[in-house]
Formats: structure tokens, C-alpha cells, sequence
């Protein structure tokens, strides 16, 4: 009996054949493998057709504000120079000798305190010569009233006398005031400034032999331009900076404005009047003058809020559902870090101060965008608890 043996295949039965074919057939379910996670991974992470295309942007961390009505005071400012409410550079009348020098630079004196005496022995011998004359003029004078009394003389020779009296006395009383002028004397309280002069030197009129000057109070001048004139009256209050002291604010008020207006300039010179008791404010000192404007009530809102495109500016309003809108803004004042709103908003709406930059009309926020970095990474949220 006979067996039909079947035919073996070329391929299979060929050992070289089937193992050049097995690698093909492994790489095509490789591919596949490869193409079927594809298309799940597609699906998990929210591609086309996964569970979180339907609003998978996550919401960006912010900083908020909701606006409150504030009052506000919008302020002027002006360059002011200092000046010392009495001032004078202190000189001699006449040419003579220093004699005595009584202060030392930067005393405080009073009024009438000597200063300077200037050498007199030529008008002290002078006032005694008068003087001696004087009293020979008024003896006479008493002697011949005496006769005029009995009759023995005429009126007109007593009266000739008394004439003779008077002008003696007259000439004591030049010498004298001649003499007060070479004791140059403080004409107020003040400062005084830088010593000039020493003893045996020769001062002429005209020669400055220290400054004085009155800093108890010290007057702030400053321009004001015309348009802001309506700003400022008699006693009103301003306040002022100097470079020097760039911690203190002095206070001071409004004591002239100038009747004229500078026409090359169109500004009106402002006098205003401040304390000086420490005599930290000294003559010819700038000082950054403030002049306040009206209070008002007005929506304050930080400046770093606002994004500026081209001419407009504009800001992000929070809507109750954390979603935001762009929103136009007008801008008024500014003061510290913060911008009016003077239209566009209205009390109590939620805008965006921190995080704009990743911001687009429609998208969704999250309050506390300073906080965000350290809240643990989904990651680090996922890990299981040891135990």
C-alpha cells in the first residue's frame, strides 16, 4: 500500500529562507503595537477625541484686586530756592581801622550785639573838644538870661546866645552818632555767616564783613505756571523736599503770590512761608515743593495692571465664572505705584494685577499666583504614602 507523502513548501522547507523572513514579520508587529498606542495615548492625554478636549488649558495663577473708591489728592510740583525771612551782608559805613572783632563765624546773635568796633581816637578827641564847647555855650547862655531877666541886655543878644547853645550842643551830638558808627551792632537775631575781617584791617564801605541771617522761619520761592493758579491761595498748606534731607517732609503754607505774571514764561512767583526751627532749610537750598489738589473720590488701581496697546490701555476683568475679559481703560492721575481709572470700571470689579502676560480674553484664573510655585507637582501628588 502505498503513502502519498505531502509536499513541504519551498519556503519552510529551505532553513535559510524562514530565517530572513522572521525579522520582516516582527518589525510589522512592532509598527502595529507601536500605532495602537499611539492612537490610546491620543486619547488620554486630551487629543482629538479625548477626555479633556473639552477645555483642557489649565487655569493660570493670578494676583486680584477688587477696585474700592479711595480718596485722592492729585499734587503739583515745583522747584522752590530757600531764602532767609531777614537776610543782610554786614558792612562798615565808614574807612577806618578794625579795633575788635566780637564773634566768631557761625555764632547766633541778637539784635543790637556788637560785631565790629572800628578805632575812635580821633572822634573822642573830637567829642571832647565839643563837648567843652557845649559847656561854655550854655554857661554863657544861663549868664546872659540872668542880665535879659533885669533888663541889662537886649533881647536880641540872649536869643543870639541860645542859638550859639543849641548848635554846640548839636555838634556833641554828631560826634557822638559818629562815634556809634564805629561800633557795628547786629540789626536783627540771626546766624552769622563766614568771619571776613581781623582786627587791624582796613574796612571800607561796601566791604563785607560777614553774613546774617534770620533762619528761625525761611521763605520758599517757586514758579507756578498759569493754568494752576486757581490751585493755590493765602494759607494754604503745601509741603517740601530738600536733596538734603531726603527723609523729612516740611511742612509750610502759602504766604504771597506775586501780583504779576512773568509774560516770557506765563508762571506766577509763589512765596510760601515754613517752620525752620532746627535750621535744617538754609539760604539758597532747592527745595521739591507740593502743592496738593483737590480731594476726590476716585478707583485707584496699580499701575503694573494695565497693558498698554499703542495709545489704549486696557485691563483684565475677572467674570464670576474665573474667566477673564479684556477690558478698555481711561486713565487720570498717578501717585505711588497707582493709576485712576477715570473711566471703564466701576467699584467693586475683580481685575488681574500679577500674571497678565500669560492672560487671553476667555481664559480661566486661579487666585494666588505667588503661591502656585510651591504647591507639590502632580508628580509628587501621586506618589503613594509609605506605610
Amino acid at each position: 500500500m502505498s503513502r502519498t507523502i505531502p509536499s513541504i513548501p519551498r519556503s519552510l522547507s529551505c532553513p535559510l529562507a524562514g530565517a530572513r523572513a522572521l525579522p520582516l514579520v516582527f518589525a510589522l508587529a512592532v509598527l502595529s503595537l507601536g500605532m495602537a498606542g499611539c492612537g490610546g495615548s491620543d486619547k488620554a492625554t486630551g487629543g482629538p477625541g479625548g477626555a479633556s478636549g473639552q477645555g483642557g488649558d489649565r487655569p493660570t495663577p493670578v494676583t486680584t484686586v477688587r477696585l474700592q473708591t479711595e480718596t485722592f489728592a492729585d499734587s503739583l510740583s515745583a522747584i522752590g530756592t530757600v531764602k532767609a525771612r531777614e537776610s543782610v551782608t554786614v558792612t562798615a559805613k565808614v574807612s577806618e581801622i578794625v579795633q575788635k572783632v566780637h564773634f566768631d563765624s557761625g555764632q547766633q546773635v541778637r539784635a543790637g550785639d556788637p560785631l565790629i568796633t572800628l578805632s575812635d581816637r580821633q572822634q573822642q578827641a573830637s567829642l571832647a573838644e565839643a563837648q567843652a564847647a557845649a559847656d561854655e555855650a550854655e554857661r554863657l547862655y544861663r549868664r546872659q538870661n540872668e542880665l535879659a531877666q533885669q533888663q541889662l541886655i537886649a533881647r536880641a543878644q540872649l536869643d543870639n546866645q541860645r542859638a550859639a547853645r543849641d548848635a554846640a550842643q548839636a555838634r556833641v551830638a554828631q560826634i557822638r552818632a559818629q562815634l556809634a558808627d564805629r561800633v557795628i551792632r547786629a540789626p536783627f537775631s540771626g546766624v552769622l555767616g563766614l568771619r571776613q575781617v581781623s582786627p587791624g584791617a582796613l574796612v571800607t564801605p561796601g566791604v563785607a564783613i560777614a553774613t546774617l541771617d534770620d533762619l528761625s522761619r525761611v521763605y520758599v520761592d517757586f514758579p507756578l505756571p498759569e493754568a494752576q493758579l486757581s490751585r493755590v491761595h493765602t494759607g494754604r498748606r503745601i509741603s517740601g523736599r530738600a536733596t538734603a534731607y531726603a527723609d523729612r517732609v516740611f511742612d509750610g503754607a502759602v504766604s504771597t503770590i506775586d501780583a504779576r505774571l512773568d509774560p516770557a514764561t506765563r508762571a506766577v512767583q509763589v512765596r510760601a512761608d515754613f517752620a525752620n526751627d532746627e535750621r535744617l532749610l538754609r539760604p539758597g537750598m532747592l527745595v521739591t515743593v507740593q502743592v496738593p489738589g483737590i480731594e476726590r473720590q476716585v478707583l485707584l488701581l496699580p499701575e503694573i495692571a494695565m497693558t498698554q496697546v499703542g495709545r489704549d490701555s486696557f485691563v483684565y476683568r475677572v467674570k464670576p465664572d474665573d474667566s477673564v475679559e479684556q477690558v478698555k481703560v481711561v486713565a487720570g492721575a498717578r501717585r505711588g505705584g497707582e493709576v485712576e481709572i477715570a473711566e471703564g470700571l466701576v467699584a467693586g470689579d475683580r481685575i488681574v494685577v500679577e500674571g497678565t502676560g500669560k492672560l487671553r480674553p476667555g481664559g480661566r484664573i486661579s487666585e494666588g499666583g505667588a503661591t502656585a510655585k510651591d504647591a507639590p507637582s502632580p508628580a509628587q501628588s501621586a506618589v503613594p504614602a509609605k506605610g
